[in-house]
């Protein structure tokens, strides 16, 4: 999962808490509406749920004040410090999208904020096919990520991020695997599911994907 990204994650892990209330003005776009963003994808959940990328822990708190079991899967542990700072009852596991635990409890939800894009589209659908297997029938996706609408609106977006000087925003979209939605669409209809999607920002577009019923 994105493990070449793993020392960016860590160097972030201390400033990411104020980047995504809107004090980095590079990134401010991309973290409009954050507290909306996590808002949405923890009303969408439903029974235990599996999170990916819990970063500095602010979903995993929504998830858990809404009374859902939590297993929650980082790969960074400067970002795990962090989320245990504020949630120090709550076990945070060492993992990714592909190598994670198996867990006791049947998975009802699997969440994600901010991460999925740091997959491959080949690693996104090894992603979906394994939680394919891991849902039950009405098992859901709850992703809210960054995605170009199409190839027209991410030359746009690469076009802004370079005229207004937003280079480490620059290089993130130029070398992240942001996906086309498109792309997800075919990904997540090809592994049985039934997917939707709403736009957020300019950047972040949730996903609300359910496990149809194989024949």
């Amino acid at each position: 999962m994105g493990l070449e990204f793993i020392d960016h994650f860590n160097d972030w892990a201390h400033t990411y808490d104020k980047t995504v209330v809107g004090l980095d003005k590079e990134y401010k776009a991309v973290f409009q509406n954050y507290e909306n963003i996590l808002h949405e994808v923890a009303e969408h959940s439903e029974g235990t749920v599996l999170e990916f990328g819990p970063g500095t822990g602010n979903l995993t708190k929504q998830l858990l004040s809404k009374g859902h079991d939590v297993y929650a899967v980082e790969p960074s542990i400067k970002m795990m410090e962090k989320a245990k700072e504020k949630l120090p009852d709550q076990v945070f596991y060492k993992g990714d999208f592909l190598n994670f635990p198996d867990f006791d409890k049947p998975i009802h939800t699997i969440v994600s904020t901010y991460a999925f894009h740091h997959l491959t589209d080949a690693e996104k659908d090894q992603a979906l096919a394994k939680y394919s297997r891991l849902l039950p029938e009405g098992g859901k996706i709850v992703f809210a990520d960054t995605m170009f609408e199409d190839e027209v609106k991410k030359q746009e977006i690469l076009n802004d991020a370079k005229k207004n000087q937003f280079y480490h925003l620059l290089e993130d979209l130029k070398t992240e695997y942001y996906p086309l939605k498109k792309t997800m669409a075919k990904l997540f209809s090809k592994n049985g599911f039934q997917v939707s999607f709403k736009q957020l920002n300019d950047f972040v577009w949730l996903m609300v994907a359910k496990k149809r019923h194989l024949e």
